[in-house]
């Protein structure tokens, strides 16, 4: 897998090089544009009021208490069954929104004015992960506040051979891999942002005294600060 993303981002970082001989600047954005261009903030507050795979939903049907109940639970394929209703897409849904369906569902066949509540009242523990040089790498717990900072800190923090000022970020974009580089000593002092971490990030600590695939990827990523997009699936 490194081999494949080495092989593409140096094809990347030929391309920013020829944009950049013929215009004199990046043709991608950097600084607080690249933030901009990368809401991760926006982006986890959206997605914190959808249903996902895995949750356990309360469902309440007024009225209705055999339909009622605590342990829907959303199969992989995205779904709920209710009985007299079928299979019902939950995923990618608010509980009001999946609400309102069922509600239209019941009142086109079998209950009168339906009232329907839906909440969510357990969640499989989402999570990112920390390698490379740091005092505890792993797989820790991503919360909604959840920093780069916060993030390294919980993995107990850089040792004194990694390389701070190239911290490497992988993520899912759009449904392609996307990696960024970011200074961590930039951030500490307030001179760049520190961004969020979304469950599902990666986080890669390099080792300045280490030759390493991950080291070698580093090479090829041109700008800080700035996702750039590593493959498709």
């Amino acid at each position: 897998m490194i081999q494949s993303f080495r092989t593409t981002l140096v094809a990347a970082a030929a391309l920013l090089a020829g944009a950049c001989a013929s215009t004199g600047q990046s043709p991608l954005p950097a600084g607080a544009a690249a933030y901009t261009a990368v809401p991760e903030t926006a982006e986890q507050d959206h997605a914190a009021d959808l249903i996902r795979v895995g949750d356990k939903l309360d469902l309440r049907v007024f009225g209705e208490p055999e339909l009622s109940g605590d342990a829907y639970v959303v199969d992989s394929s995205g779904v709920i069954t209710i009985p007299l209703v079928g299979e019902v897409i939950a995923v990618m849904q608010t509980p009001r929104q999946l609400a309102a369906e069922i509600e239209r569902r019941l009142a086109a066949r079998y209950v009168r004015s339906p009232s329907v509540i839906v909440s969510v009242v357990e969640r499989p523990l989402a999570s990112f992960t920390v390698e490379g040089s740091v005092g505890s790498p792993g797989i820790y717990t991503a919360q909604p506040n959840t920093t780069l900072l916060s993030a390294i800190a919980q993995a107990k923090s850089p040792t004194k051979l990694a390389k701070v000022g190239d911290i490497i970020v992988l993520r899912k974009i759009g449904g392609q891999r996307a990696g960024a580089r970011f200074n961590l000593n930039d951030i500490r002092l307030g001179r760049a942002a520190d961004p969020q971490i979304l469950a599902g990030d990666t986080i890669v600590v390099t080792d300045s005294a280490a030759k390493s695939a991950w080291n070698d990827l580093l090479q090829t990523l041109p700008l800080l600060n700035l996702f750039v997009f590593l493959n498709k699936n």
